[in-house]
């Protein structure tokens, strides 16, 4: 969906103001745009041996899953993509399955001026936590993970625009995305996502979509700052997920 002219000023006013966390660091990092990034732009990137397979020993989803989060006692169905997000699905898939989410907050909803984001998935509640890999001591990110449209193939560590690359992306940030949030560097992102409120065209091409809420965006719609998240389980398709 295209957004009217009144929209864009709206949404501009959004991303000069909302920054949304991704990975923990320095609070005093510069937040640029607002949109759904981390405030820690010094990050570490992804080690990999190859910097042409940044995503080499991250879990990945070959395939499909589905996530069943349960909020204020309510249910969410979440279908994730591992087709065209193997590694950002892979590593949403896999911190369920650890339980990483049972019990953490949603530190940011955003419905004014317009309906924009929930956002959770921090294990420290203020929007600058991510996931500590017990085998490591050490936070995981992970890369930014596009596929174009019409490619079978993702493009990573770059933002569409950045990659010269004139197609959207197969998996856009429409009303009931699920995608991760991030910090200035793209490969920076670890545990936090957001669910989108409305059709956000705007923000496609610069952060990961891994899928979409099925059933319960009435919930989504309902949630409130500090809401906790019940509990997340992986009710199809564990078995895709390669670690």
């Amino acid at each position: 969906m295209q957004l009217r002219p009144k929209y864009w000023v709206i949404s501009l006013m959004l991303l000069s103001v909302l920054a949304i966390a991704g990975c923990s660091g320095d609070l005093s990092a510069p937040e640029s745009d607002g949109s759904p990034t981390a405030t820690d732009v010094t990050a570490s990137p992804v080690a990999s041996a190859d910097p042409d397979r940044p995503f080499d020993g991250l879990p990945s989803l070959e395939g499909q899953a589905t996530v069943q989060m349960t909020v204020n006692g309510s249910p969410i169905t979440i279908n994730v993509d591992g087709t065209k997000a193997p590694v950002t699905a892979g590593n949403f898939v896999d911190l369920v399955e650890r339980g990483f989410y049972d019990n953490l907050t949603f530190h940011r909803v955003v419905r004014e001026p317009q309906p924009f984001v929930v956002q959770g998935g921090d294990p420290l509640g203020n929007g600058t936590g991510g996931f500590i890999d017990p085998a490591t001591g050490e936070e995981r990110q992970i890369p930014l993970e596009i596929t174009p449209e019409g490619e079978s193939e993702p493009v990573y560590s770059r933002t569409l625009p950045a990659a010269q690359i004139n197609k959207p992306p197969e998996l856009q940030h429409t009303r009931g995305a699920v995608a991760m949030a991030r910090s200035q560097f793209p490969d920076s992102a670890s545990s936090q996502f957001y669910f989108t409120l409305a059709d956000l065209s705007f923000l496609d091409g610069n952060y990961a979509v891994f899928g979409y809420v099925t059933e319960g965006m009435e919930v989504v719609d309902t949630i409130q700052q500090g809401d906790r998240i019940d509990s997340a389980r992986v009710t199809q398709g564990l078995e895709n997920l390669k670690r």
